[in-house]
């Protein structure tokens, strides 16, 4: 949707607010939709719950298409209600079903999507020139995708895995869970921050509007490796505060670096904050794992982190961009940024221990 607004906005009559709303509607459904998410499992079970979510996502894809404004908003209400289902579940599928590989799995699903996303923020503009499909045709071709995940997902449902009889794990009372979904969340918060913002400020810098946009694409991509990796690492340490250090390092430098006058080492910066942004979802996603005793307790504290943590991302865009707007310079909403990473870093230091969540005990 992202790069097709300004397109959207300018064919529909669109209220600039309104086109703004309907990028944040998916961010307001991860908050709302992921809480609940563990007891569709323990209704539905795990393989029907995550086709369930596929089933709404392909619907709020079609529907987005409309082109009314009531479907724009129901359907990407229903994109992102599908999405969180999808990623609430996941870590406590791979906890499930790969206790012993817990690093390796998260870091090729979360590579795959980031791979994906990428692609899918390149190619929405000319697929909507192609065969003039316009950008009803664009938003509607992704339904492709989310139809054949079902159908590859289709024998799961010959299995019905539940949740057991267990009761809710209690990950809303414990410390290091809330250090979790704080990591969680304020990385995504930096996540969006970027993706909404960086292209401005390097255009303001004097870097062309076509070579901002690319600087984004290139932190995306410089991710990859460090989405893949990180979890297999993590999985291997006693503890994670070292690699919460290292990706808290990471974004700092590249930020204080955007703060220097000229672009000309704008790639370099641009570069370290996209390694560092990578890292840090993947530990972030490997936490509900490493954290958790069973696969019913990754689910609820997935679900804890996702809400709360996409509802707080989701304010970060617009506080930057009111900050920018009040101050006409990007010195203060980096400075932001940097005290942004400071409170991640805490909070990382705290999910990184070697603690189970509910639990005081050193893990075995």
């Amino acid at each position: 949707m992202g790069p097709l607004v300004e397109v959207i906005t300018r064919q529909t009559g669109l209220p600039s607010a309104i086109a703004g709303i309907l990028t944040t509607l998916p961010l307001i459904a991860f908050g709302v939709v992921s809480p609940i998410s563990p007891s569709l499992v323990r209704k539905f079970g795990m393989e029907r719950s995550l086709f369930l979510g596929l089933v709404i996502l392909t619907i709020g894809t079609l529907l987005r298409s409309w082109g009314s404004v009531f479907g724009l908003m129901i359907g990407m209400f229903l994109v992102g209600s599908g999405a969180a289902i999808e990623n609430v579940l996941l870590p406590s599928l791979v906890k499930r079903d790969f206790p012993s590989q817990i690093g390796l799995v998260t870091g090729l699903y979360s590579s795959v999507m980031n791979v994906f996303a990428a692609l899918a923020s390149g190619i929405s503009v000319p697929l909507s020139l192609v065969a003039r499909l316009g950008w009803r045709g664009s938003l509607a071709s992704w339904a492709v995708l989310s139809l054949l995940a079902m159908a590859v997902w289709l024998p799961q449902l010959q299995r019905r895995h539940g949740m057991g009889m267990h009761r809710p794990t209690g990950a809303w009372r414990s410390a290091v869970a809330w250090q979790i979904t704080f990591f969680m969340g304020l990385q995504s918060l930096l996540f969006y921050v970027n993706v909404a913002w960086l292209p401005t400020l390097l255009h303001d810098r004097g870097m062309s509007l076509g070579l901002s946009g690319w600087m984004v694409s290139l932190m995306q991509f410089v991710s990859l490796p460090s989405t893949f990796v990180m979890p297999i690492i993590a999985v291997r340490r006693k503890n994670q505060q070292g690699l919460v250090g290292i990706i808290s390092l990471l974004f700092a430098l590249g930020y204080l670096g955007l703060l220097l006058p000229g672009t000309r080492l704008a790639w370099l910066w641009i570069t370290l904050i996209g390694v560092a942004g990578g890292a840090s979802i993947s530990l972030a996603l490997a936490f509900f794992g490493l954290r958790s005793h069973h696969h019913e307790q990754a689910a609820e504290l997935s679900g804890m982190a996702q809400s709360v943590g996409y509802l707080l991302a989701a304010i970060g865009p617009i506080s930057i961009g009111l900050i920018h707007h009040a101050t006409k310079t990007w010195s203060l909403p980096l400075l932001a940024l940097l005290v942004t990473v400071g409170l991640m870093l805490v909070s990382g230091l705290g999910a990184g221990r070697n603690v189970y969540v509910q639990s005081r005990s050193p893990i075995p």
